[in-house]
């Protein structure tokens, strides 16, 4: 497995949904990191859960490294908003 940190024109180029594994070398961080967020509910890309695993929305992850709001912060400060 490449362990380099992929590009951006190289995430926009990948397909609709990608490996929690894939998104966490995207972002710079570790697969087990990105599960624990993941799991608190605190993910900073949307996430789908698919059978017994869970996959990444590409487009949120192209977000995310543009420096765009992602699907998953903007549900999270709406979330925020609707409990005060």
């Amino acid at each position: 497995m490449n362990r380099t940190r992929p590009t951006l024109s190289e995430v926009r180029s990948w397909a609709a949904t990608v490996s929690v594994a894939e998104a966490a070398r995207a972002i710079g961080c570790s697969k087990s990191h990105l599960h624990q967020r993941i799991k608190r509910g605190d993910s900073p890309v949307k996430t789908i859960p698919f059978g017994a695993r869970v996959v990444v929305i590409t487009a949120d992850l192209v977000r995310l490294l543009s420096g765009e709001p992602t699907h998953a912060q903007l549900e999270a400060e709406s979330g925020a908003e609707g409990a005060a």
